[in-house]
């Protein structure tokens, strides 16, 4: 029987810091969303002088990533590709920087992040999906 890793706010904050780390290397400024295993807000950061918009916008990533267990970047992808219809999906928002949470194959929550180009965006998710894989 394989017991499922549950994010703490420990673990977020783990995260959130190396989200962080990747994004003041390279001089932005983000927002970053965690999200637990239920789809929940487990934790928030948004960095000094981060657009306030992407408070919301951090959120609706993760929690696209969480909803449909993939990155927001594939959903994003089939919207490019001709299939506009994908915009009406409720809950989703199909922009590139929302990625699910793997710990041991297991989805334990989704991060979103926020406040630059989509790219960079999700270079700074992926920093932190590397955390949250190692837990």
């Amino acid at each position: 029987m394989h017991i499922k890793k549950a994010l703490s706010l420990a673990d977020a904050k783990q995260i959130a810091a190396a989200s962080e780390e990747e994004a003041r290397n390279n001089q932005w400024s983000v927002t970053i969303a965690i999200l637990d295993d239920g789809g929940n807000l487990l934790y928030l950061q948004r960095m000094d002088d981060a657009p306030v918009g992407s408070i919301v916008v951090a959120q609706k990533k993760a929690r696209t990533a969480f909803l449909f267990k993939r990155s927001t970047k594939s959903l994003e992808e089939v919207i490019a590709g001709g299939r506009s219809a994908m915009l009406a999906l409720p809950g989703a928002t199909p922009i590139e920087g929302g990625l699910p949470l793997l710990n041991d194959g297991h989805i334990v929550g989704s991060i979103g992040v926020s406040g630059v180009q989509s790219p960079q965006d999700a270079q700074v998710a992926r920093a932190g999906v590397d955390v949250a894989a190692k837990l």
